[in-house]
């Protein structure tokens, strides 16, 4: 710019013909054009790298979080804190990688463009270079403590933006979409739904009115700064003591490394505020899980031999000192049919979490052939499971993957899938739908087609069967049946178990006489244990 004026200025003193003078600043308007294309080009660039790199980040930071989650043990899923920390480390982990990213290559391009500013100042006025940072520091001060004010506001929240999550999917999701209706609870939920958001609004909106009221008051001390500083170089070049090109120079340097330096605070700002949500990030990753196996564990035995041991078991939830299983002994022999019974809350299903090392018990020991569980290499002792609890998973999935997941290596193994079908009785089903294996099953997705209860059992049943497991447990899974079709679900699979032992549970007596033997369980302790006869 300066060059440019001061060639104008030549020229006309000179009294140059106007193309004379034209053809005299033409270089320097050609050079100053060749700087912005490059600028702009450089702009452009950048923009495709960062939609490139922000792909690549949230796949990078998602995978984290979901192969974290994999990781940890079922304790963790059955604690609400456990889902705070996990909905703090979800939100803007993706975006704030980057935004560090961006942020430290901008610092530097800033911090090199300030140097070179702040030499060109130095040498017209010390105080300005002097001024032009102290002037920038207060709204940099200021933006730190309401970024991180907002910060605290969003993570102390999580439990009510779970809460707000939750509505939405109870409001749009197909599994409870006839009782939202049927009850008429459409409006109500919606007005919590907005009551709610209402509030993280004007709590959000607080914040942001007082930064920006913040703001403006900085920002006018700042413009106040340009300008005083403006007059005074005003006043040295009507003094004769600069150029007008120097002028121009000058002001356009000044103005420019209030900016710089003002980018470089925010983009520190920024780098801070990140670091906040990366922090939630890294406090997630670093849960470790509470169920180790040894490093050199003992590959779980298959055929199993001498049979499964419940020695003087005890067990508490974490966080409870309530007993829900009390001095719990019992011993399955190898190839017997056990059916554990009892009302609700009996501890059936506690005893099958603490059976497949879900959870370790607070006193005693489960014992697999005279060994205890905990001394088994964790993944082998689960591969001699097949398990289907009363809350077994509906894949929205195709009926080949809902039945292979039952042993993931054996997902394409259609002859084999065929077999565990047959063996859970879902093959009928499967022979009327309209695509065989290849079907969707489910509503969320195009030609998807959606099963009865009964139906989605006898697929979960399937799936148990697909696993050579060495003990197969029933949950409860066919409670949604009557009485009658259960006992023949029951017969079935004790039919089918193959000399394994079998572990089959039930809240009713008359559905479980297959059984070798009856294990009646009430308040957490075997009351009763015998034969149907």
């Amino acid at each position: 710019g300066k060059l440019i004026i001061d060639s104008i200025v030549i020229a006309a003193d000179q009294g140059m013909e106007p193309l004379a003078g034209l053809r005299y600043v033409v270089p320097y308007l050609a050079l100053e054009f060749a700087l912005l294309l490059i600028g702009s080009m450089a702009s452009q660039i950048r923009s495709l790298f960062d939609r490139i790199i922000q792909s690549q980040l949230t796949n990078h930071v998602n995978s984290l979080i979901i192969r974290k989650a994999i990781s940890l043990d079922l304790q963790f899923f059955e604690n609400p804190v456990f889902y705070d920390t996990l909905q703090n480390a979800r939100r803007q982990a993706d975006t704030s990688a980057l935004t560090i990213v961006n942020s430290t290559l901008q610092m530097v391009q800033q911090v090199i463009t300030i140097i070179s500013l702040i030499v060109l100042l130095l040498r017209f006025s010390p105080w300005l270079a002097v001024i032009v940072f102290l002037s920038a520091i207060p709204s940099f001060l200021s933006n730190s403590q309401f970024a991180e004010r907002a910060f605290r506001a969003v993570s102390r929240r999580a439990p009510e933006a779970r809460l707000l999550n939750y509505l939405e999917q109870l409001l749009t999701g197909s599994d409870t979409v006839k009782e939202i209706k049927l009850f008429g609870l459409g409006e109500p939920l919606l007005k919590r739904y907005q009551t709610l958001f209402t509030q993280f609004f004007l709590e959000d909106r607080a914040i942001a009115e007082k930064r920006t009221i913040a703001g403006l008051g900085w920002g006018m001390l700042s413009n106040l700064v340009y300008y005083g500083s403006y007059a005074w170089i005003v006043l040295r070049t009507i003094a004769g003591l600069i150029t007008l090109g120097d002028m121009t120079m000058f002001l356009a340097i000044f103005r420019q490394s209030q900016t710089s330096i003002r980018s470089l605070l925010d983009s520190l700002n920024r780098l801070y505020e990140s670091n906040l949500f990366l922090d939630n990030l890294m406090t997630y990753l670093k849960q470790e899980p509470l169920l180790v196996a040894p490093a050199d564990g003992i590959i779980a035995p298959a055929p199993i031999r001498h049979g499964i041991e419940f020695r003087n078991v005890s067990f508490c939830y974490p966080g409870s000192d309530v007993y829900v299983l009390r001095d719990i002994n019992l011993q399955i022999r190898p190839g017997e049919r056990i059916a554990l019974v009892g009302l609700n809350g009996a501890g059936k299903t506690t005893l099958i979490k603490l059976l497949t090392r879900l959870y370790d018990p607070t006193d005693g020991q489960v014992l697999l052939d005279g060994i205890d569980l905990r001394d088994y290499d964790l993944k082998s002792l689960r591969q001699r499971f097949g398990v289907i609890f009363q809350d077994f998973v509906r894949y929205q999935f195709t009926v080949q993957e809902n039945i292979g997941f039952g042993q993931v290596d054996a997902l394409d193994d259609l002859e084999r899938i065929r077999e565990a079908a047959n063996r859970g009785g879902a093959s009928p089903i499967i022979e009327n739908m309209h695509n065989g294996y290849e079907t969707m099953l489910g509503r969320r997705w195009e030609k998807g087609q959606e099963l009865s209860g009964g139906q989605w059992q006898k697929i979960a049943l399937a799936r148990a069967f697909m696993r050579k497991a060495e003990v197969l447990v029933l949950d409860e899974p066919t409670s949604a049946l009557d009485a009658e079709a259960e006992y023949e679900v029951f017969r079935r699979f004790g039919e089918l178990v193959e000399g394994r032992i079998a572990v089959l549970i039930s809240h009713r007596f008359s559905t479980v006489r297959m059984a070798d033997r009856i294990v009646v369980l009430s308040v957490g302790k075997i009351i009763e244990l015998g034969s149907h006869a």
